[in-house]
């Protein structure tokens, strides 16, 4: 018998991966720069190109607006901060092996800042409907010098 306070987070999941199937991330963190005018590529790459179903670009102080979305086979503008607009552009539209980078045409100092990518990818279950699923794949800090 185990003593509830003896039991670590980590000690949980080790214990629990019996029971059920554990699902770890990893999120990317890049650091870039660039000068005002150049034109800079924002990597990101999903587990697995099937599936794939949003791709988001976010800042976290657009809020609700994002740099860029691409969604059922097209790029989505009227969800697109109008900064973004006309600049940015997925650099591999068929997305394959899961490359999911955007072009950032004209970059400004404006432009400096935290970028994050995530991707839906529909997952099936048998027993369920399809779900969706996301995680923060990549994190990116632009410097406009």
């Amino acid at each position: 018998r185990i003593e509830m306070s003896a039991l670590t987070p980590a000690s949980l999941m080790i214990g629990s991966s019996n029971l059920c199937s554990v699902s770890f991330s990893v999120s990317v963190q890049v650091n870039k720069t660039a000068k005002p005018g150049d034109t800079v590529t924002l990597p990101c790459r999903a587990p697995s190109s099937t599936n794939i179903i949003v791709v988001e670009w976010s800042r976290p102080e657009l809020e609700t607006e994002y740099v860029f979305m691409f969604r059922d086979g097209r790029s989505v503008p009227e969800h697109q901060h109008p900064s973004f607009q006309n600049r940015v552009v997925l650099k591999d539209r068929p997305m394959k092996d899961g490359d999911v980078s955007i072009i950032l045409k004209n970059v400004t100092s404006n432009d400096t800042g935290t970028y994050e990518c995530r991707v839906f990818q529909r997952r099936t279950n048998r027993r369920k409907r399809a779900n969706l699923k996301t995680e923060r794949i990549s994190t990116i800090y632009l410097d406009i010098m």
